[in-house]
């Protein structure tokens, strides 16, 4: 008897959690169990609030796009001020962008330098050569902008109308004069010139008429105008044995050597 008992005794020390192994399992699935009831109590009281369902990834994308471009309209990116109030591009703004960024690869279209409002005050008829002319222009563009810098924001772009719709329409108030400025620029573009015209001149036709050349230039133009290239620019030596100005050159032979006739049968 006495062995058996000091065998248990031998078996319990060498594995101790198997005694102790039981209990603390126990204790660990009560604890889950008392987890999860808790989970559904708060689970309970908070209902989900988002309930709306998943959209396609094509439309969350254009709306990433939408709003992008409603925060570059506001001069801020994502996280800034007007980030949270997104504003729709208005057709003066989108005009005054066309105009800032053309001829220009590197512009943004947030400020415009002085040729550019120069040219949008042409091709908008904001000059009409009477009470608006270029000159004009350029002194309340250098009116409005900074002093250190060469462009105009959109701001300080709407404050130069102002000041010219004032002048353009006397007879009118303030807001009534900026309002038809206004309608000038909303929704254009810049006006792109053709190709410039050669005009015909009797001088031009004179100079470029090559059946009217005399001298060395005559001689590097073929009969039907076409250059002659290095031959008639470099005096070519002729070593063909005859004299210059001989136009039966190569006849010889056909003159000396006859057909022979075949003789009859």
């Amino acid at each position: 008897m006495g062995t058996a008992e000091s065998t248990k005794r031998k078996q319990k020390s060498a594995n101790p959690n198997s005694v102790l192994g039981e209990p603390e399992s126990c204790i660990d699935m009560a604890d889950h169990k008392d987890n999860m009831d808790d989970f559904k109590v708060q689970t309970a009281k908070h209902p989900s609030v988002s309930t709306a369902p998943l959209r396609p990834p094509g439309e969350q994308s254009k709306d990433r796009t939408s709003k992008r471009l409603s925060s570059e309209s506001n001069g801020t990116g994502e996280g800034g001020v007007g980030a949270s109030t997104p504003v729709e591009v208005t057709a003066l703004e989108e005009s005054f962008r066309r105009f800032a960024v053309h001829g220009d690869t590197r512009a943004t279209g947030k400020e415009m330098h002085g040729k550019n409002w120069s040219k949008l005050c042409k091709d908008c008829s904001v000059i009409d050569g009477k009470n608006i002319t270029l000159t004009d222009v350029d002194i309340v563009f250098s009116k409005v902008k900074k002093k250190s810098s060469r462009t105009v924001t959109f701001d300080e772009f709407k404050a130069a109308l102002g000041e010219l719709a004032r002048k353009k329409y006397k007879e009118k108030t303030a807001e009534e004069a900026e309002a038809e400025v206004f309608k000038l620029i909303e929704g254009k573009t810049p006006v792109i010139a053709g190709v410039t015209k050669a005009v015909a001149s009797p001088t031009v036709s004179r100079l470029t008429d090559t059946t009217k050349f005399t001298g060395s230039h005559k001689e590097r133009f073929d009969n039907s105008g076409r250059g002659k290239g290095k031959a008639g620019r470099v005096d070519m030596v002729d070593t063909s044995g005859y004299v210059s100005g001989y136009k039966h050159a190569g006849s010889y032979e056909k003159k000396v050597t006859k057909p022979s006739l075949a003789k009859p049968m």
